[in-house]
């Protein structure tokens, strides 16, 4: 142990780094666990800092830094995997930086969701990883921009509201799946949505539209449901007691479609033969079933982990533009999806 530290002088961060033989600068990246330190570094500095006795104070690191080093994530429906997955994948980003989550479920309440903004805001986190509920309104983000609090927007947008996005192309997406789905034979194809107003529900029916209109197809097929498993069952019957009943049905996403292929089971219906059946999120169920659930692959873990780096990018670069992150999908084809029957 040092001469200083005998003398019963409280051990510095620069008597760390003289003993560790690193500059103060690089203790400090040690003690923030920046990713930039060796492990050889690391360790050095982490023994001298147990030979000196020396102990972080982290609340009087944060205050010189004028940083709590923790961010707010609101996220609408944590009952749906997919979300809990996205959460995932923000934390493998900004926990290796030292910051640690406060989250927020909404339950796609706005009125809920600017609370949690509130809360937060009071408790001094950095700034905010938020997926917009449902009918959120451009004023209640906007708050937050103009006042330099760093914001992303997560898989969903608020048209308006200037801040950086992580997420991906659904009307790509929901095209896409269209035009496989006409590639089958399929001409009478319908779109179960959601009943909600955000801009993956709306982007989803464009681009179902768009594609139906690319292939000289009537789009008129589309019903909108609370995302459920039994809601998604319950709609079976409307669906296939039709005087031409689709040929093919995709979902906004697959709890609604796990939810269908046990409805039109109970009809007596065969999935990939008489109907063909296609969700959008590929969550683990999907392989579960019988037969298997085709799928669209949206990496909710890579939007996440997009976020989380835009999110370190702003605090690092408050005045840099504002920037989108847009993850490639990834069609997952298995029995539920077939040939429309001749």
């Amino acid at each position: 142990m040092s001469e200083k530290s005998k003398a019963g002088r409280v051990p510095t961060l620069v008597d760390v780094a003289a003993e560790a033989g690193v500059s103060r600068a690089t203790a400090s990246l040690v003690l923030r666990g920046s990713k930039a330190i060796t492990p050889a570094t690391r360790s050095r500095v982490e023994a001298a800092m147990q030979a000196l006795g020396y102990v972080y104070n982290r609340n009087a690191a944060r205050l010189r830094a004028h940083s709590t080093q923790t961010v707010g994530v609101i996220l609408p429906n944590l009952t749906n995997p997919f979300f809990a997955t996205l959460l995932a994948g923000v934390e493998s980003q900004v926990e290796p930086e030292g910051f640690s989550v406060l989250l927020g479920n909404c339950n796609e309440d706005p009125d809920r969701q600017d609370l949690f903004v509130n809360r937060m805001r009071e408790n001094g986190v950095d700034g905010f990883i938020v997926c917009p509920a449902d009918r959120t309104e451009r004023a209640s983000l906007q708050r937050l921009t103009a006042n330099a609090i760093p914001l992303v927007q997560i898989l969903r947008r608020v048209d308006g509201a200037d801040s950086d996005f992580a997420g991906v192309d659904f009307m790509a997406l929901t095209a896409d799946v269209v035009q496989r789905l006409v590639a089958l034979g399929h001409r009478r194809i319908a779109f179960v949505s959601g009943n909600m107003d955000h801009s993956v529900q709306r982007e989803r029916i464009q681009g179902f539209r768009a594609g139906m209109k690319a292939a000289g197809l009537d789009a008129s097929l589309v019903i909108s449901i609370p995302l459920t498993h039994a809601d998604g069952r319950a709609s079976a019957p409307f669906l296939m007691h039709r005087a031409t009943p689709p040929t093919a049905i995709l979902c906004f996403n697959d709890v609604v479609a796990l939810g269908l292929h046990r409805g039109l089971q109970d009809l007596g219906l065969s999935i990939g033969h008489d109907v063909s059946l296609v969700g959008i999120d590929n969550v683990a169920e999907c392989d579960l079933m019988v037969p298997g659930l085709a799928s669209v692959e949206t990496a909710p873990f890579r939007i996440g982990a997009a976020a989380g780096e835009l999110f370190l990018r702003r605090l690092a670069a408050p005045e840099a533009p504002t920037s989108a992150r847009f993850e490639e999908t990834a069609f997952v084809s298995r029995p539920s999806c077939g040939p429309a029957a001749s």
